[in-house]
């Protein structure tokens, strides 16, 4: 993953991503900087919180084609916390809990199916991102977009969550 731009959010801009992972979240993230880090080639873009890549920001697939003409920044987007973020500010809301048998499923990136969950957050909507937790720790194994009620989750059969980010794939391994 190659940084494509780098530089640290106005007063306005940082408000604006405690306040909305406060509302969506629970999190209170109460740092000393934020910096946006832009990514050539992906569809995220960071934003580092005390140097930690704790936020990202995801492309929605009709806003990379507008995003190219117009010139955009990600930061249109819902920001929402990285792996690494959610263990360290666990989220309070959105968050999708796997059973055991699911663990290595996830770390390895693979869409989170209904056998494998065993509570989810009811307020979750179709197409919200959520933390996808293990049950034992409450460790949060990967980042997804739901694609059924947070009610609907639980059940015999179906992908429910599709991943976008997990344990051990680029973004979890960038490092500034």
């Amino acid at each position: 993953m190659q940084v494509k731009s780098r530089h640290h959010l106005r007063s306005d801009e940082v408000r604006e991503v405690e306040d909305e992972l406060a509302a969506n979240l629970g999190v209170d993230l109460d740092a000393d900087s934020y910096e946006l880090v832009e990514l050539e080639d992906s569809a995220f873009d960071l934003v580092l919180v005390d140097g930690e890549p704790a936020v990202l920001y995801v492309e929605s697939a009709e806003q990379g084609s507008a995003e190219e003409s117009s010139g955009q920044s990600p930061r249109d987007d819902e920001p929402f916390l990285t792996v690494r973020g959610a263990n360290d500010y666990p989220p309070e809301t959105h968050v999708v809990t796997v059973d055991a048998g699911a663990v290595s499923f996830v770390s390895d990136g693979a869409d989170v199916m209904r056998p494998g969950i065993v509570e989810a957050d009811p307020d979750i909507e179709p197409g919200d991102l959520v933390a996808i937790a293990e049950e034992s720790h409450g460790k949060v194994l990967a980042v997804g977009r739901a694609k059924t009620d947070g009610e609907e989750m639980v059940g015999d059969s179906g992908k429910v969550v599709e991943s976008i980010h997990h344990v051990g794939d680029d973004l979890y391994e960038f490092t500034v």
